[in-house]
């Protein structure tokens, strides 16, 4: 075929999908659904279906729209509107792309954009206590045995993993498989099933189980076309999509896929509330040619409405909510213009998604020339002020050649002054920087707070709001009647050095600040925080440990104890209403007088008069070399305090973890789990499993878990199970390696309606 021909073609196929999203986008002036949805039959017939008919996924299921939230009604709308903002932003001409990278108008490629998504420090297997959280599979019948599910966060609010289980059967997704295992009881267990889903080779970690169930999330990545300005070829852009497969598996032996969803951008997070998934998506932002994210069912296009705020983002991505049900049922889908959001908290109620906010590009420039004339320039005395002002008043005169007059000016200045007031001058100039310095800094270190209201699949938006400081994760946001509490390190630099601090926020329901406590911890920043009912245990570190425990029962925080001790947790987790357990890294004083790490740390701390916190117990495993993924993922430690067992894994050199001294250990590496029970508030260790030592490696990556059915524990690395007696933890009852199989396996075929 003709090449001009070929190209007249691809140019209008994309002038009519151009068209179609600004239809998709325009349509919804006339009409009031929620979800804008056609079937893929062509891309012209897509256009025409558009102009004259919306099907409502739900009806009155479309977001609320509240002050300050504004719906786009065109897909012009949205380009001029990212325009604008990119010539804002950088001050000159929007970048457009050429072969799937940005080049910029007047130079070459631009790197930027939204990181990857990545799993973010949490803990896992919460307290069996309702006020701090439970698991989040369903609760055993009467005559199944106790099991213990994921931990989450927030009671009733479930978080994906990778390895699910109901009380009888093990589900596992790993790089592009699925394992059913027949678990209980131990001594039968058995692989039931290992099938793999027709996808690219990847390593599955997010899934859901809701009774006969499974939501498996992956990625993708999408095709398109585009033309650069004033360009006539079309070129590739590729867009990453986060997939979401939903699998019956009430037949162990041939589960099928119900249904699967395809929602444009790269997973953040989700959670499952009752029936009802809530996945959040983010799609970074073309600003010549934005490409709005959609939704995939099958063969139906589905065009969320988008929305932005009046207050400004210094660069942008689509921020896609998207709610479902695990029978396959679509409820809504919105898309938001934010910032690249990274960090959820989810309630019962509402959704918050959180990001730091980034200065623009040139912030820093115009940062300098205001603290130079608003600080330093009123310290100089009258007249070098008086010559400042006419040179910076001279019309005639560019910024290059003022600042050259200004500078000229100084050094005069200065040359004339006696040498101690002119030591006087700067130190009150340094001083004055540094004060302005600090204020200014707590309005560029800030985090943005997005809220959604979750009612059974619908979305309702809240408000927004801001507070400074940066995040450490989810666990250090909560949500208590009312009352959103938040906690984040906040950074200051000047001339001599830099410095942290650690602030307490707490917002009403429409996130406006009602009290804080800032500057906890001068020099240090936060290594851990937990909610726990009225009360915000907070570890800092910078030398020693601060344990703080503070006081929320009134809108103004405040400390009610302190604890000092060598070492950090990562991470905090209740065992009981009166006792908090931290897991995390040991220290100790170097010869030239610095700190160091050392091992692996659990403590238990009593709470229990909360001015007078106390460590009852600690532990330290091994030596620095010792890691554990306990330490920043929360679903690798199991604490369960009516079973009377906590489990995490360790992993470091044999010789360092077991102080063995034989030579030819020296470098043998082991991995596996340290198991303990409590008596009172001392830990009492129960045994160890080893997963390796120096053989039967298997190579099949998975992350560490620990769960129990009634009596077993089961631990859970690498591509293999144990199970030992929790009752003497010695005794291997069986063990399965679900690695390589050495056969065929078989794909799971499409949706099967």
């Amino acid at each position: 075929m003709n090449n001009k021909i070929l190209a007249g073609i691809i140019v209008g196929i994309i002038l009519i999908g151009t068209a179609s999203f600004y239809f998709a986008l325009n349509s919804d002036s006339r009409h009031s659904q929620p979800l804008n949805v056609v079937e893929n039959t062509s891309v012209k017939e897509n256009a025409t279906n558009l102009l004259t008919e919306n099907i409502s996924v739900k009806e009155n299921a479309t977001i609320t729209e509240k002050e300050g939230l504004i719906k786009f009604t065109s897909y012009d709308e949205i380009k001029e509107f990212l325009k604008n903002n990119q010539n804002q932003q950088y001050g000159f001409d929007y970048p457009v792309r050429r072969d799937g990278m940005l080049i910029s108008a007047d130079s070459g490629p631009m790197y930027g954009g939204p990181v990857p998504s990545v799993s973010e420090p949490s803990p896992e297997t919460m307290p069996t206590s309702p006020s701090y959280g439970g698991t989040g599979d369903k609760v055993p019948s009467s005559d199944s045995p106790d099991f213990s599910g994921t931990n989450v966060q927030v009671k009733n609010v479930d978080e994906p993993d990778y390895l699910k289980n109901d009380g009888k059967y093990l589900y596992i997704v790993n790089q592009n498989w699925l394992t059913i295992i027949d678990a209980y009881p131990a001594d039968n267990a058995k692989v039931v099933l290992k099938i793999a889903l027709d996808i690219d080779q990847q390593n599955l970690e997010n899934m859901f189980l809701n009774g006969d169930k499974l939501v498996i999330f992956y990625s993708g990545s999408s095709q398109t076309y585009g033309i650069a300005q004033y360009d006539y070829t079309p070129y590739p852009i590729y867009s990453p999509k986060t997939i979401s497969t939903i699998i019956d598996v009430s037949n162990k032996e041939n589960p099928n896929i119900v249904t699967k969803y395809e929602v444009d951008g790269s997973y953040v997070d989700s959670r499952m509330i009752e029936d009802i998934v809530y996945l959040v998506t983010t799609s970074g932002v073309d600003y010549a040619n934005p490409i709005i994210p959609q939704v995939l069912e099958g063969s139906v296009h589905i065009f969320p409405d988008v929305y932005r705020f009046p207050n400004p983002e210094p660069s942008y991505t689509f921020n896609t909510v998207t709610a479902f049900d695990v029978s396959g049922k679509l409820h809504t889908s919105e898309t938001f213009l934010m910032g690249y959001s990274n960090t959820i908290y989810v309630s019962e109620d509402n959704l918050y998604i959180t990001y730091q906010k980034n200065n623009p590009y040139r912030y820093y420039d115009t940062m300098s020339k205001d603290r130079f004339f608003d600080v330093v320039v009123p310290l100089l005395p009258k007249d070098a002020q008086d010559k400042i002002k006419d040179i910076q008043n001279d019309p005639s005169l560019d910024a290059y050649a003022k600042w050259n007059q200004i500078s000229n000016s100084l050094q005069d200045t200065y040359n004339n002054l006696p040498k101690d007031d002119k030591e006087k001058l700067f130190s009150l100039i340094q001083t004055s920087l540094e004060e302005y310095d600090a204020r200014i800094q707590s309005d560029t270190s800030r985090t943005v707070i997005h809220k959604i209201a979750l009612d059974k699949g619908n979305l309702k938006y809240v408000t927004n709001s801001e507070v400074p400081g940066y995040l450490l994760n989810q666990f250090s946001m909560d949500e208590s009647g009312n009352r959103f509490r938040i906690a984040t390190t906040s950074d200051s630099y000047s001339r001599i050095g830099s410095s942290q601090s650690s602030n307490v926020y707490v917002l009403d329901e429409n996130l406006k600040s009602i009290g804080s406590l800032t500057k906890i911890a001068p020099d240090e920043h936060i290594y851990s925080a937990r909610f726990m009912g009225d009360k915000l245990y907070l570890v800092t570190f910078k030398q020693i440990d601060p344990f703080f425990v503070i006081d929320l029962s009134m809108d103004s925080p405040k400390i009610l104890g302190t604890l000092k001790i060598p070492g950090f947790s990562n991470y905090l987790q209740a065992y009981d209403e009166t006792h908090i357990i931290g897991i995390g890294k040991g220290t100790k004083q170097n010869e030239w007088g610095g700190v160091q790490t050392t091992g692996v740390k659990i403590s238990m701390f009593d709470v229990s008069n909360f001015e007078n916190p106390k460590e009852t117990d600690s532990i330290v495993i091994g030596d620095n070399s010792v890691d554990s993924e306990a330490l920043y993922n929360h679903k690798s430690l199991l604490l369960d305090k009516q079973k009377n067992v906590m489990s995490f894994p360790i992993k470091g050199q044999l010789k360092a973890i077991f102080n063995d001294a034989k030579p030819d250990l020296q470098y043998t590496q082991w991995s596996g789990f340290f198991v303990y029970g409590f008596d009172n508030d001392k830990f009492v260790k129960k045994g160890i499993i080893t997963h390796y030592s120096g053989s039967n490696y298997n190579s099949i990556y998975m992350p560490a878990r620990s769960l129990y059915i009634g009596d077993t524990l089961y631990t859970i690395m690498d591509g293999s199970i144990k199970m030992n007696d929790l009752s003497n933890i010695s005794n291997e009852i069986n063990h399965i390696n679900i690695g390589s199989t050495g056969g065929l396996i078989p794909y799971l075929d499409k949706p099967s309606k």
